[in-house]
């Protein structure tokens, strides 16, 4: 059962993504970009696509399969590159980073000799400055001169591990310690280790590696708001290419994203490609983003931090999602998920004056919304849902606690002691009355849950409700460490404000 349904039917799905969602996203910005392609996508399948404009300006239309570069997209694939490779024992991504890429044993700090680890340089957070308007002329420079920059000393900004600050020059370190340890262009590795093998066919690290006559999109430039455009050639793919360099279509990036939501899920897919511990390890936040300044609607963004080449938000409502944006002279590109509905949305622009990050966010959560989506699925374990139905038939029949005794740790008959418990259950049940006899099994007043080890539930009364939680602490043979029976008001406890917990769904065997 669940305590709030998961809509999953394709019926409902379709009527939550009809295109006309995508184009009232696109609407304000799509002047922007010659050509413009968005999807909502489900478990890997595009539910709904719009594609506007011509790719090229030469009145050829935008099709779903419209090739775009997706720019700092990439860095989610080079992510999971390294975790493969750290998998295969090949890399220690908490070990010195010089030890792959020796130059960077000459970087400090305010004068002084730093040392940084290759996690803290895919995740944002060994101290180099944010680097965004250097990087874009820089990506096709060679690996020689990269390397005489990094040889010679880099500066950093702040302290390693101590502050989030964006950096392409660092995440790029990443492409030198592969190539350091298998001896072949990061590109090759990625397309051999990660894109390959997910079938990813239209995903590719340059331009020059599509056949000819590929439907391949142009960037371009504006500088008065779309009444004109510039051609603007494709940045080089060279030293920093690992970092940007990818072009894909919107097919190919459902399937990533399903890839990697699929982590969060009981059966993973492609774990022969990357382990589904690997790849929660890439989509758990390391550096904190502050969401004063950033780019976050922050009525419904509570928290953010940079994972291993991806942004994690936390969404007041919806929970966990994921995300990340691309931009390169030229292109504007972002994809985000949401692991718990299996939801996503991709969009592309063929210039960087549009900006596909609101859209993508607006047309997901509009999508979200419409379902009514829960914000995570808890599955709690048998001995939550067995110490919920003892403690619930001991309320309801005026039984103690303390016959509970073999169920409850040592602390809990302490920490509000018998009495004290008593006296507060009777206020409770004079001011809601007796509870109805027939209310059914606990298994049918679920509320919600925080995690496995916990339990919301409601005892029906003859004016009104109360609502009761219990947290269980994970021994080998679970122990009850807290319950609580409060004086409901609606489906939370009098006085407590709701949170995302409220729309947490209850999935039981």
């Amino acid at each position: 059962m669940s305590s709030t349904p998961v809509p999953s039917t394709r019926a409902v799905l379709d009527r939550a993504v009809a295109a006309d969602g995508l184009r009232n996203a696109l609407a304000a910005t799509r002047h922007l970009a010659p050509a413009t392609a968005a999807a909502i996508t489900h478990h890997g399948e595009i539910l709904a696509v719009d594609v506007q404009g011509t790719p090229r300006r030469d009145g050829s239309p935008t099709a779903r399969g419209t090739v775009f570069r997706i720019a700092s997209m990439t860095k989610s694939f080079l992510a999971a590159t390294a975790l493969a490779l750290r998998d295969d024992g090949l890399l220690d991504l908490h070990a010195p980073a010089a030890e792959y890429v020796p130059g960077l044993a000459a970087a400090t700090f305010q004068g002084r000799p730093v040392s940084m680890t290759l996690s803290s340089l895919l995740s944002n957070r060994a101290g180099l400055t944010e680097d965004n308007a250097w990087v874009d002329e820089m990506l096709g420079e060679p690996r020689e001169l990269i390397g005489e920059l990094v040889d010679s000393g880099l500066r950093l900004a702040a302290l390693p591990d101590s502050e989030y600050h964006y950096s392409n020059l660092g995440i790029s370190m990443i492409g030198r310690a592969i190539e350091s340890v298998t001896g072949l262009p990061v590109e090759v590795v990625m397309q051999e280790r990660i894109i390959d093998p997910l079938g990813l066919s239209d995903t590719r690290a340059a331009a020059s590696l599509y056949p000819r006559g590929t439907d391949l999109a142009l960037g371009f430039r504006t500088f008065d708001d779309g009444m004109t455009f510039v051609e603007e050639p494709f940045v080089g793919s060279g030293a920093l290419a690992c970092i940007g360099s990818l072009f894909s279509t919107l097919d190919d990036i459902a399937r990533w994203m399903h890839f990697l939501s699929t982590a969060f899920d009981a059966d993973p897919v492609a774990e022969d490609v990357l382990c589904a511990a690997s790849r929660r390890e890439l989509q758990g936040a390391r550096s904190m983003i502050p969401i004063s300044g950033a780019r976050f609607d922050r009525h419904d963004v509570d928290g953010a931090g940079y994972g291993y080449g991806v942004v994690v938000e936390h969404d007041r409502r919806f929970g966990r999602i994921l995300q990340h944006a691309g931009g390169l002279p030229g292109f504007s590109s972002h994809m985000r998920w949401h692991p718990a509905s299996g939801l996503g949305a991709v969009v592309f622009g063929n210039s960087d004056a549009f900006d596909a990050g609101p859209v993508a966010a607006q047309a997901l959560r509009d999508t979200l919304t419409t379902i009514g989506a829960p914000a995570a699925i808890v599955r709690p374990w048998s001995d939550t849902l067995a110490a919920a139905s003892v403690l619930d038939d001991l309320v309801r029949t005026g039984r103690p606690l303390s016959d509970a005794t073999d169920l409850l740790a040592r602390n809990v008959l302490r920490d509000v002691p018998v009495p004290v418990r008593d006296t507060r259950l009777r206020a409770a049940f004079d001011e809601v009355g007796d509870p109805l006899r027939h209310a059914g099994p606990v298994s049918q007043r679920i509320v919600t849950a925080r995690d496995a080890a916990s339990l919301r539930w409601r005892i029906p009364c003859e004016r009104g409700a109360l609502i009761c939680d219990v947290h269980l602490m994970g021994l080998p043979d679970p122990l009850v460490q807290s319950f609580s029976i409060r004086v409901g008001d609606g489906d939370i406890p009098r006085g407590e404000v709701s949170d995302v917990t409220a729309h947490y769904a209850v999935e039981l065997p």
